[in-house]
C-alpha cells in the first residue's frame, strides 16, 4: 500500500487593517472626473456598489456592508460634490471591508 503525503503552505496574508482617504464614488462612475461627481449621481447608481479613489487614482471596492454604510454616509453628507471620505476597515486584494466611512 502506497502512502499519499500532502503538503500544505500557508496561505500569505493579504488583508491588512488601516484607513484610506479619497474620493467615495458609484462604480459606474469609478472612471470619471471624481472631484466633479455629485452626490446625485452616486445616490442614484448605488445599485453599482461604491468604491474609494485614492489621490493616486486608485480605485478600491467597498464590500456589501461597506456599501451600506457609504450610501447612509451620503445621505447625510451636505455636500453636492467632491465626496471625501476616510474609510476604516481592512484591505483584502482590492476590496475593502470597510468597518467605519468619515465624510469630510
Amino acid at each position: 500500500m502506497k502512502k499519499l503525503i500532502v503538503t500544505f503552505g500557508l496561505a500569505a496574508m493579504s488583508a491588512f487593517a488601516g484607513s484610506w482617504s479619497g474620493t467615495v464614488v458609484d462604480v459606474m462612475c469609478k472612471g470619471n472626473d471624481v472631484a466633479n461627481h455629485t452626490k446625485d449621481c452616486a445616490l442614484k447608481c448605488s445599485k453599482s456598489g461604491y468604491g474609494l479613489v485614492t489621490s493616486d487614482g486608485q480605485f478600491y471596492k467597498f464590500d456589501e456592508s461597506g456599501n451600506a454604510k457609504a450610501l447612509a454616509a451620503l445621505k447625510k453628507s451636505t455636500k453636492d460634490k467632491d465626496l471625501k471620505a476616510t474609510v476604516s476597515g481592512t484591505m483584502d486584494g482590492d476590496v475593502i471591508k470597510v468597518e467605519g466611512i468619515k465624510m469630510e
